[in-house]
């Protein structure tokens, strides 16, 4: 006597899922019981894609094109996708690479005060360990590394004072492009100990509108003011750069 052999369906789909939004690729598993508009609504969530905007495409592992999932009324599995294929979510809104772009990402900074309380911190770790700045010198050492400090406090006190409200200066901080703008402040500030510089950029490439915590160190419209360290800046006779400049550097 034969039996016969009974076929289980998988109620799922493992997939691929790439977008215009990202260059990642994630693999998911959906039920094929969703219907197009839930679909969308999961993919908004891994894509950043407005469900809305959204035009799906799915193709097998030849990449080629097998459909055009468009009726948000439909279910999955109703249309001609297996496990292994990819769907491509694309965004009409035109947000490519918008979730890519880092410097868009706010980035948040532990004051110092709370920072200094922490007992968890790579710094309190290292004090308990005399690693690194807290490690014990001998005297000889300590001494030698107090004249250094005394000497680049020095040399920034002179670099400073070369320095005055209004000039025209060049910013370079490591990993940023270089930047060009005036000086509108020289001194002390509530956010941080020592000596800063508020400049003004010629665009809008800075962080605040010459204010920080609420305090007014100076004025500019928002996002071209900044404050930074004195040794970051370079004063002369730096113009504006137009488009001719930046045709050149492309």
């Amino acid at each position: 006597m034969t039996s016969a052999i009974k076929v289980v369906t998988s109620p799922f789909l493992d997939v691929l899922v790439s977008s215009t939004t990202t260059s990642f690729h994630s693999e998911r598993r959906f039920q094929k019981s969703l219907t197009i508009a839930e679909l969308k609504n999961k993919l908004e969530l891994l894509t950043g894609a407005d469900a809305r905007c959204m035009l799906l495409e799915v193709y097998n592992k030849s990449n080629e094109l097998v459909c055009k999932p468009d009726e948000d009324s439909s279910l999955l599995g109703s249309y001609p996708i297996d496990s292994g294929m990819r769907i491509h979510v694309i965004d009409k809104s035109g947000k490519q690479g918008e979730f890519e772009d880092l410097s868009k990402v706010e980035k948040y900074e532990i004051p110092e005060e709370e920072y200094e309380k922490r007992s968890d911190s790579v710094r309190a770790f290292k004090q308990r360990m005399k690693l690194g700045q807290f490690k014990e010198l001998d005297p000889e050492e300590n001494q030698r590394l107090e004249e250094e400090k005394r000497r680049k406090i020095q040399e920034e006190e002179e670099h400073v004072a070369s320095m005055k409200v209004g000039d025209r200066c060049e910013v370079k901080i490591q990993g940023q492009p270089v930047k060009r703008g005036s000086i509108m402040y020289i001194g002390s500030t509530d956010f941080k100990p020592g000596i800063w510089l508020g400049v003004k950029y010629d665009e809008p490439l800075g962080k605040n509108d010459g204010s920080v915590k609420g305090k007014q160190y100076f004025s500019c419209p928002p996002k071209y003011g900044a404050f930074v360290h004195p040794g970051q800046v370079t004063v002369g006779d730096f113009p504006e750069i137009g488009i001719d400049d930046e045709l050149d550097e492309m």
